[in-house]
């Protein structure tokens, strides 16, 4: 069984989902690109360090005990903040190199992930599963 005491309460993970979502917003409608150096600093600093400063901060105003709250597997949260990085980044990169088009396929990927995540339905999540079930079925094949 998992260890469920090393996860990360939900409601943190969505501020953090909020933060990226709201980041992308602010950079279409104010055109000043460097909203998304926040989410995109804050998500580094989680996967190199495993300290994310906008979740650490946000865990200040929890309620109640952290094992009251569902628990996000912190290996897949993990993986879903390596894919809203690389967006992030190649979104940033984008706008700095002056290429627009790139710059909102990059942003509109991490943005609506991160909005359709609140909503419940995490696209990473799916994407982590398949990539395992795919591992798993080669194993299975190469073991024959």
């Amino acid at each position: 069984m998992a260890d469920t005491s090393r996860g990360i309460p939900r409601p943190l993970v969505r501020v953090n989902q909020l933060v990226i979502v709201l980041s992308v917003l602010l950079t279409w409608f104010t055109g000043f690109y460097w909203f998304l150096a926040v989410p995109l600093a804050a998500g580094l600093l989680g996967l190199i360090f495993r300290y994310n400063p906008i979740i650490k901060l946000s865990a200040r105003f929890l309620r109640k005990d952290r094992s009251a709250y569902v628990l996000e597997d912190e290996e897949q949260q993990q993986f879903n903040q390596t894919i809203a990085v690389i967006c992030l980044a190649a979104g940033l990169a984008s706008y700095l190199g002056g290429w627009l088009t790139a710059a909102y396929i990059f942003t509109a990927i991490v943005g609506t992930a991160a909005l359709v995540a609140i909503l419940g339905f995490c696209i990473g999540c799916f994407i982590h599963y398949q990539w395992k079930m795919y591992l798993y079925r080669r194993r299975q094949g190469s073991s024959h």
